[in-house]
């Protein structure tokens, strides 16, 4: 697939586009359709594509194994943190209040929004492993 001169160029033209909108879905999560899960699986699919029209070398050096793996544990020891966070202050898991006590609505948008921030780096990470594992590769 990577020989065809118009799948790259139309490929190459719709990778910043398909991260871009990735990153419409996370930072809409928490108010419409889409969130963590969705804008991972977006953001994986932008490089998996990269890497099949431009090959795996190049995809890379654009994204390195070791930064992949660094964004797949900063993802759960966010939304982990969050959680540990309100068990700290002596409320319940996940509890958004303990983030802005005197603004509750800020505090659940903030925590909403910092744990789907986590979903998304877990997701897409996890997802992008998975692909260089079937694909024979090793970290």
């Amino acid at each position: 697939m990577s020989d065809s001169v118009v799948l790259r160029t139309i490929g190459g033209m719709l990778f910043p586009y398909i991260l871009v909108y990735g990153l419409y879905v996370q930072m809409h999560g928490e108010i419409g359709p889409g969130g963590g899960f969705q804008a991972g699986v977006l953001v994986a699919a932008a490089f998996i594509l990269h890497a099949l029209l431009f090959g795996k070398e190049l995809t890379d050096r654009l994204l390195p194994t070791w930064l992949v793996d660094l964004a797949m544990s900063l993802g759960v020891l966010l939304y982990i943190g969050v959680g540990i966070l309100g068990l700290v202050k002596g409320r319940y898991f996940l509890d958004y209040s303990v983030l802005d006590p005197t603004h509750p609505a800020h505090a659940e948008a903030l925590g909403m929004t910092l744990v789907e921030a986590g979903v998304g780096l877990t997701v897409a990470s996890v997802i992008l492993t998975m692909v260089r594992k079937v694909n024979g590769e090793s970290s």
